[in-house]
């Protein structure tokens, strides 16, 4: 992003000093799932188009590319009525999908949809800033995780769960796939003042959230506190222009991948204080690590053994 344009844009969110009161906040940012099982109540499975562009940004979704000796597994967070899985699926014949969504309506418009073939797909329900992956996926089992205008939708406070739950099921050297709204793009600077619950963090009219991400919070999250590797991690920019409405202005799209290192140990090691939110965490805690070392993924937590390996 040049200077010119990161100076108007910080203009015009200098000017938006109001926040949304306390109770509100708590309230949108306990109820986001609530808020979007809404969503799909108003719009069924009409609202988004299906993702046929994603190959295109990602070499690692087009056919052909090899994900692992074995027939790949895939993983879509937030999958909502399944615009990204279809194009996925059809173009991929091997590939076995995983798809999660925190709505259960739009996991029953997934199920629901003629293309759902249990062979090739499982979608289930799942919070992913508290539900543990692993109680329904294998623990390091997931060669390509993608998060496509996902963890936006979370507050910040969340995110950083999120990202150590999904650190759980990438296989080593395992990656995730991520696009998301950019710091300064358009839809953040035409949030009129009411809207803004802290820097970067705002609510809709229906009352889902939207996060605006800069590239330091990428990495942040996914190196600093999953301990995964960098491969890309930038800005993508795209004009809108529309002579009719007047309208010339600027979307900016964080794009960036990170992969998972080859020792889970390490990884396991760099996870260390990011905890996964929920009921019994201390227990489901101890769980998760047991799964992971009787996979043999990760040394025992020498502060409450697991007990031995299984045979």
């Amino acid at each position: 992003m040049d200077d010119e344009f990161v100076a108007h844009a910080q203009a015009t969110l200098s000017g938006d000093t109001s926040v949304v009161p306390e109770f509100w906040q708590n309230k949108y940012r306990g109820e986001a799932a609530k808020n979007w099982d809404k969503f799909y109540n108003r719009n069924a499975t009409n609202f988004f188009k299906d993702r046929h562009w994603t190959d295109r940004e990602f070499e690692e979704l087009r056919p052909g590319y090899t994900f692992s000796e074995r027939n790949p597994v895939l993983l879509e967070l937030g999958c909502g009525v399944g615009n990204f899985i279809w194009p996925v699926i059809e173009r991929n014949p091997d590939v076995y999908v995983y798809a999660c969504d925190f709505s259960p309506r739009a996991v029953e418009f997934v199920k629901a949809n003629d293309g759902y073939n249990k062979d090739r797909c499982h979608a289930f329900v799942c919070d992913i800033t508290q539900d543990r992956l692993i109680e329904t996926i294998p623990p390091h089992s997931v060669d390509i995780v993608s998060a496509i205008f996902v963890l936006s939708a979370l507050p910040p406070e969340k995110q950083a769960a999120a990202v150590a739950n999904i650190a759980e099921i990438l296989k080593p050297g395992g990656r995730v796939l991520i696009r998301d709204y950019g710091q300064y793009d358009l839809a953040q600077l035409r949030f009129k003042p009411g809207h803004k619950l802290e820097d970067n963090l705002y609510v809709r009219q229906d009352g889902t959230l939207s996060y605006y991400f800069s590239t330091e919070r990428m990495r942040e999250l996914f190196v600093e506190h999953a301990g995964l590797v960098e491969l890309e991690n930038d800005y993508t920019l795209k004009r809108l222009v529309n002579a009719k409405k007047d309208i010339d202005a600027g979307r900016v799209f964080v794009q960036a991948k990170f992969q998972a290192p080859l020792d889970t140990g390490s990884l396991e090691h760099a996870m260390e204080g990011t905890r996964i939110a929920g009921p019994d965490t201390p227990e489901r805690e101890h769980e998760a690590r047991t799964a992971l070392y009787r996979h043999g993924c990760v040394p025992p937590d020498l502060s409450g053994p697991p007990g031995p390996p299984a045979p």
